[in-house]
C-alpha cells in the first residue's frame, strides 16, 4: 500500500457523529460515518437487493438498510442481520491535517 492509494473524501468537520454522509470516490458511492471519534468507510451498496445504504440510520456500530432493515457493520461491511446475508466492502480509512483519506478495497 502506498500514500498515493488514499484519496481525499471530505474534511473530518464535513461529518456529524452517527450521521452518515455517502460521496462518490473513484467512480464508487461509499457511505462514511463519524463514530466515536473514528471514521469509518464502507460502499453504499445493501447485498440483500441493491439498494443505498446512505439514507440509513445509525445502529451502535451498524448501518441500517433504509428499505428492508438489514444491518451491515460499519467496522467491517459484514451484514450481521437478515435479509442481507454477504458482507458490503469495507474500505480503510486515515485522517492528516482534518482531511478525511480512503483506499478503495478491491
Amino acid at each position: 500500500m502506498t500514500e498515493n492509494d488514499f484519496k481525499a473524501a471530505c474534511l473530518l468537520s464535513e461529518l456529524k457523529p452517527g450521521q452518515p454522509r455517502t460521496i462518490e470516490l473513484d467512480d464508487r458511492f461509499v457511505v462514511l460515518v463519524l463514530l466515536d471519534g473514528e471514521v469509518f468507510c464502507i460502499d453504499d451498496l445493501c447485498t440483500h437487493d441493491g439498494g443505498t445504504l446512505g439514507d440509513g440510520e445509525v445502529d451502535d456500530h451498524c448501518l441500517v438498510c433504509p428499505r428492508h432493515g438489514a444491518k451491515f457493520d460499519m467496522r467491517t461491511g459484514a451484514a450481521v442481520t437478515m435479509p442481507a446475508t454477504e458482507a458490503t466492502a469495507s474500505h480503510e480509512v486515515k485522517i492528516v491535517d482534518a482531511t478525511v483519506y480512503i483506499k478503495i478495497n478491491a
